[in-house]
């Protein structure tokens, strides 16, 4: 298994989990869970973390962070040690409480934080046995779980102040009680009709846009190498031509043969998007396009000029690409 990504820039996100070892409990009662939350709080203080959700399981907990500092890293191990060290000598114990080191997906923040925010408040509802029940006792079995930032996120006077909700509320109409309605009215129905990002995950490391991801392997993996990072053969994967092509004459309205003969912009995004996402060489993509492939080149170098003064024309190469990375 490819080992993953590990990322770090100021303003990331992340969803960050961490299980028991040997899948055993981290949390053996409720005085265990207060513990883990103050030092969550505290270290979040330190470290100048953003959090915007949390749950806590018997065996596992899933957080959902921003790094302002670009500390991931640094606060995960103080706040793992910490909690350990507590839990070792009130349980007295010692040795590893965690199975490994923390997992962690570099998530897009703007299409992904409020899905992911979603899909994390969901997770009491995952456990064994929950399947048996009806879609009323699991949403109240969600709505009275204690262990989760989802209280505060559905009744403001259970608010915790180490939380920020605002960034997700905004997309259902604020931090006030109207966007809180909304969040949980959008949870019932998630309860119905479920989620699930697994397979957005891209290198057991990115959840992202696909410009997201060339962005991160342009700035933060652009010179290493596979057998140093296994998880880049993931990153590096490319979407089909056929794929590419299929998403570019349905926004044109067109087939590739009339684009071709057109010689106009949309011609120059399928350039654009099949040497980027498709992972075609000049020459390939010039015998699909019926140029020669210095063509090629000087069509994605003119687009990228067009784009900068046509914020339409942008638009419309992130539209396509957005639709290619659902």
């Amino acid at each position: 298994m490819a080992r993953p990504l590990r990322i770090q820039y100021p303003g990331a996100v992340y969803h960050t989990t961490c299980r028991g070892n040997e899948r055993k409990n981290i949390f053996t009662d409720v005085s265990d869970k207060i513990t883990f939350l103050d030092i969550l709080a505290q270290s979040i203080k330190i470290y100048q973390i953003k959090m915007f959700c949390y749950v806590l399981m018997d065996n596992h907990f899933h957080l959902l962070v921003e790094t302002p500092l670009g500390n991931l890293s640094e606060f995960m191990r103080h706040f793992n040690i910490t909690y350990t060290s507590r839990y070792n000598k009130r349980h007295k114990r010692i040795g590893h409480l965690y199975q490994g080191r923390y997992k962690s997906i570099l998530v897009d923040k703007e299409p992904y934080l409020s899905i992911l925010s979603r899909y994390i408040h969901l997770n009491p509802i995952r456990t064994e046995g929950m399947d048996r029940k009806t879609e009323k006792e699991k949403v109240e079995y969600l709505e009275n779980y204690l262990w989760s930032s989802l209280q505060g996120y559905i009744d403001y006077k259970k608010s915790e102040e180490f939380i920020d909700y605002s960034m997700v509320l905004q997309e259902y109409g604020g931090n006030n009680n109207g966007g809180r309605r909304a969040y949980w009215k959008r949870i019932s129905a998630d309860i119905a009709e479920g989620i699930e990002i697994k397979d957005k995950i891209i290198g057991q490391s990115i959840l992202g846009r696909d410009r997201f991801v060339e962005w991160i392997k342009e700035k933060y993996l652009k010179g290493k190498i596979d057998r140093e990072c296994p998880a880049l053969r993931e990153v590096k994967r490319y979407k089909a031509k056929e794929e590419i092509i299929a998403a570019i004459e349905k926004e044109a309205g067109k087939g590739i043969e009339e684009i071709s003969a057109e010689r106009g912009s949309i011609r120059q995004i399928a350039m654009d998007l099949l040497y980027r996402i498709g992972g075609l060489k000049g020459i390939e993509i010039g015998k699909i396009l019926g140029v020669d492939y210095s063509t090629v080149s000087q069509g994605r170098k003119r687009l990228m000029e067009k784009m900068q003064k046509d914020r339409d024309l942008m638009m419309l190469l992130e539209k396509i690409e957005e639709k290619l990375s659902i």
